[in-house]
């Protein structure tokens, strides 16, 4: 019998699965609520990337191939729907799927607004202050709204701003779980006060005041002089009350009031009242909006809320992710703001601000002089609009504005709108990017710290047929020599598309295959994607219907929506129970066939509903009290939480877990990994890969990879080659491809690229105890792996603007060949005074230049920071896990001064044991006055590994006479060589344990 089967016509492809027909119509959507297909009952679903035809089958028939097999009209009348669409639409993202902020009637209504006088006005009278916090009432002149000031001193140079209703008809959604803890607080203390504002000391040891003026109300911080940021400077606070609705409630005198988005009132009469304000309502979408061909029901009305933020002397800001964009944020004066709302974008677009999988609400601002961020705790649709007043101005346009003594300081503004919430904003005043990294840890915590199998290398696609395929990969890479450590099983292993299950045909003896890898040191991951089959067949949907934790309808039914199983419904991962309840589930008991080595996958967390407005949840589902619209950006975070703390319960809390996830927001750096989604095999998609990661590590999610090879169409093998040689140097390092691709396995592709391939992926594994210390101190420190020039150099203004190169800690500089055809780059050395040495070569350059380097298809420019110190492992085995007791080799780069530093981490490689029982080796390496030394940084600490160092390279040493070894009270004399020609000293088997003291002399 036939169970698979593919036609490719024109621009559509049909794939054929038992009772299913896909039909790729390459990002174009299509929708049939019912057909006909050879006489049985089919019903349609969408996605902007498939028409999935589901048909219900007489009892005898279980294989839909044998009824369509050569049935050419059934194919083409399906092809001609598919080609009628084609021709019209772009074959990348459908735009019409998703809003844009005119479209959006919140953001249009606070758009609308310009800046100028703010109506709001801060009551002096009722100014409150304690030990923690200072409360101010506001009021809107226009229609006498109050709202409440909070302003709290937070540890650590931070200070937040909340603004809420003095009195809401109601409670608005306040963000909960994305925060730690709650934040320590300093006082504050009044300096002064008179009828225009008051000062309030933020800490006498940084002289910072907090100034809030009256009349119109306006915040600045300022240090000393200067004046670092203000808030509603430009009068854009618009805060949209809680109201009821015209049209059902009459004022008792007999008047009404028209509001608009500041609230403003007029009295009228109750008629013209009911007409004006039925006509406003229906144009703004204030209590009804529709989208295509959903409507949102709106029944708490708006409230939608906005708030600016000046910041002097500021041109470059960064962050907020997700957007395939460039690094620096552009203006958006005259075109659409960025977007925050998670949303299932096909193929997206390069370059432009809509909203993709995931919502960071974190921006940070950098000049020469000071770093600062800006934390928006707000979980609904958000829009950011960027305005400068040096936008558009040209590098010979600012040099005339300087020699003509021009005195605008350079200034951004930012201006934050938000559907619903609150404001809460958390200021973090740095002064460096070290501070701001640490001050937004502390807020949300930082990064998890993964098993060092998590950062080797990925094999996946969309799908691995069967148990015998993933048995012939697995070989494969063994027949090659090339290492890898976990391979990837996508829906298709599933029963039906059931999460927790497998496929009984084709993954009959999951727990054989799992442990055939595991005999070699290997792991899995399957996927667990949070939207559940209806079906009462179904233990997962039963069980979750049973207890009631299903995200409801406007109705109070069930919700339910179209997925990759047909018919599903949503967990509400928002409850505790919920959360706790998921959990449970991945138990071995729990879930058949699974073992400790299977790790887990959550995609379509935006979440994803293939026929819901813009491709995801109706915004008025309940979660219990609250809308869908409150929660949106959370509901990923909430997924991957409950899944990661899942993979720890079922192993008693030993083992680290390690989770994938395609949505985020603020702290989701806590549970695991993200990427960058479904990309292309396109060039400018393999470069647009290091904007966005850098983007995800500045706001804390520092386990950031894009699909290697590109998710969509086919690379070429020049770009294949060049993806693997990018992954290889970025934290998360997967490969990838859609179901009708062609096989990418890295030996499909002629010896010469499987050598190059192969090549790449062992660099990775060399370096993976330079990695695996980078992710510790990740997250133990918060600082980002991956990060821009600009954060290591913050007074390099050359720095800013760069993402096409980036550090890896703060001593590799890596600059990949992203260019097709390239015969070189140009790669820009930071640091004056500082020297770089090739890692490959090892030749010296001077810091402060921009270095041409010639390259062929096997160069990856990758230069390590003179004054630094690298461990690496050069014994490449099949795994990680096989190389975990394999010796180090130190790459020392001396500084002009001659000096260098570095750490040597190293545990166990994949449980909590390094923190609850203080089993790790830590270890401060230094060379200075011709001395390398090993000191014990963790005295307290006891682990024991047979890992030792097998060679010392030293770069730009001079030839010393003789090298001796001092340890354990004896000194040894060692073998060396020296490379006058790059000046390269090489100390082989000096035998010293990589947990002991020691100190090797050059003499």
């Amino acid at each position: 019998m036939c169970k698979f089967k593919t036609w490719v016509f024109a621009t559509a492809t049909f794939r054929l699965r038992q009772d299913r027909v896909y039909l790729n119509c390459y990002g174009n959507s299509l929708w049939s609520d019912t057909l006909t297909l050879a006489g049985n009952k089919c019903t349609g679903g969408e996605h902007p990337a498939w028409i999935i035809i589901r048909c219900t089958l007489p009892e005898h028939q279980t294989d839909l191939s044998q009824i369509l097999t050569g049935d050419r009209k059934i194919m083409g009348l399906l092809v001609l729907a598919c080609v009628s669409l084609f021709v019209t639409s772009s074959v990348a993202v459908d735009r019409g799927n998703f809003k844009t902020c005119d479209q959006s009637a919140f953001c249009k209504r606070q758009r609308a607004l310009k800046a100028g006088q703010s109506p709001y006005r801060a009551l002096l009278e009722t100014l409150e202050l304690s030990d923690s916090r200072v409360t101010l009432q506001l009021i809107n002149d226009n229609n006498k709204v109050r709202l409440l000031l909070e302003l709290y001193r937070l540890q650590g140079n931070m200070t937040r701003v909340k603004i809420n209703e003095l009195k809401p008809l109601k409670p608005r959604f306040e963000v909960p779980d994305v925060l730690v803890s709650d934040p320590p607080t300093e006082p504050l203390s009044l300096v002064s006060q008179d009828d225009n504002g008051v000062v309030l000391s933020l800490g006498a040891a940084r002289q910072q005041r907090l100034i809030v003026s009256a009349r119109p109300f306006r915040l600045d911080i300022v240090e000393g002089p200067e004046v670092l940021m203000s808030l509603n400077s430009r009068g854009l606070l618009a805060f949209e009350h809680l109201r009821v609705r015209k049209d059902t409630q009459a004022n008792p005198e007999g008047t009404e009031t028209k509001e608009n988005v500041d609230g403003a009132e007029e009295p009228v009469e109750v008629k013209e009242a009911a007409e004006e304000g039925a006509k406003d309502e229906d144009v703004d979408g204030m209590w009804e909006e529709t989208f295509k061909s959903h409507t949102d029901s709106k029944p708490n009305g708006p409230t939608s809320i906005s708030l600016d933020f000046s910041l002097p002397g500021v041109e470059h800001v960064y962050g907020i992710p997700e957007h395939a964009d460039n690094l620096k944020l552009k203006t958006t004066d005259g075109g659409e703001p960025y977007r925050l709302y998670n949303l299932d974008v096909f193929q997206y677009e390069l370059y432009n601000p809509m909203a993709l999988y995931g919502a960071v609400p974190v921006m940070l601002a950098h000049n020469a002089v000071r770093t600062m961020g800006l934390f928006w705790l707000n979980a609904a649709e958000t829009w950011v609009d960027i305005s400068s007043n040096t936008a558009g101005k040209t590098v010979f346009g600012k040099m005339l504005d300087y020699v003509q003594g021009a005195s605008e300081t350079p200034q951004t503004d930012v201006r934050w709108i938000s559907e619903s919430g609150i404001i809460d904003v958390f200021i973090m005043l740095g002064p460096t990017p070290s501070d701001v990294f640490a001050q937004y840890a502390s807020l949300t915590g930082t990064q998890s710290f993964p098993p060092i199998a998590a950062l080797a290398y990925h094999q996946c696609r969309w799908n691995y047929n069967d148990q015998e395929d993933v048995q012939a990969v697995d070989k494969g890479f063994d027949e090659h020599d090339i290492p890898y450590d976990f391979i990837w099983l996508d829906i298709e292993h599933t029963d039906g598309k059931r999460y927790f299950t497998w496929d009984p045909h084709k993954f009959p003896t999951p727990k054989d295959m799992l442990q055939s890898i595991q005999d070699k040191r290997r792991k899995m991951v399957a996927i667990v994607d949070p939207h559940i089959k209806v079906d009462s067949g179904y233990k997962i949907h039963n069980e979750i219907r049973n207890q009631n934790f299903y995200i409801k309808n406007k109705d109070g039914g069930d919700y339910e929506g179209w997925c990759w199983p047909g018919s599903a419904g949503y967990p509400d991962f928002t409850k505790v129970e919920m959360r706790d309840w998921w959990a449970s589930m991945f138990a071995y008991d729990q879930y058949e066939g699974s073992m400790d080595n299977l790790y887990t996958w959550n995609d379509m967390n935006e979440p994803s509903v293939f026929n819901g407005p813009e491709v995801t949840m109706h915004k008025d589902a309940k979660h219990g009290d609250w809308e869908h619209r409150d929660v949106h950006n959370l509901y990923g975070f909430y997924v991957q939480m409950a899944t990661a703390d899942g993979l720890i319960r079922r192993s008693g809390g030993v083992e680290r877990p390690f989770v994938l996830t395609r949505a985020f927001f603020a702290g989701s750096q806590r549970y695991g990994a993200v990427w960058t989604g479904d990309n292309a095999a396109e060039w400018d998609h393999l470069k647009i890969s290091i904007p966005m990661c850098l983007s995800l590590g500045l706001v804390g999610i520092s386990l950031c990879g894009a699909d290697v090879g590109g998710f969509f169409k086919t690379p070429s093998t020049e770009l294949l080659v060049r993806w693997y040689q990018t992954g290889a140097y970025q934290p998360f390092f997967r490969a990838h491809a859609h179901l009708d691709t062609p096989r990418r396995e890295p030996w499909l592709f002629g010896p010469e690229n499987t050598a190059l391939i192969r090549e790449a992926v062992r660099q990775r594994y060399t370096l993976l105890p330079y990695w695996y210390q980078q992710f510790y101190l990740a997250h133990t420190t918060g600082q980002p792996v991956m990060r821009p020039l600009w954060v290591e150099y913050p007074k390099d203004t050359a720095t800013f603007n760069m993402d096409d190169q980036f550090l890896i800690g703060k001593d590799l500089l890596v600059h990949p060949v992203t260019e097709e055809g390239a015969r070189g780059v140009t790669a820009y050395l930071p640091g004056h005074g500082e020297v770089w040495y090739d890692a490959h070569t090892f030749q010296k350059h001077n810091g402060a230049q921009s270095l041409y380097i010639p390259v062929t298809m096997s160069s990856i420019p990758v230069f390590q920071r003179g004054g630094s110190i690298i461990p690496r492992k050069l014994r490449v085995r099949r795994s990680s896990s096989c190389m975990e007791s394999d010796p180090y080799t130190l790459y020392v780069a001396l500084s002009p001064q001659r000096t260098a530093e570095g750490e040597l981490y190293i545990d166990d490689g994949h449980t909590f044991n390094f923190n609850t029982k203080k089993e790790f080796v830590h270890r401060s390496l230094t060379f200075a006055n011709n001395v390398l030394s090993s000191r014990n940084l963790c005295p307290e600490c006891r682990f024991s590994s047979p890992a030792w160092i097998e060679k010392v390279v030293i770069l730009g040493s001079s030839n010393p006479r003789k090298v001796n070894l001092k340890m354990d009270g004896k000194e040894t004399a060692l073998e060396f060589e020296f490379d006058a020609s790059v000046s390269v000293l090489t100390v082989r088997k000096p035998g010293m344990s990589a947990g002991a003291d020691w100190m090797l002399q050059l003499l």
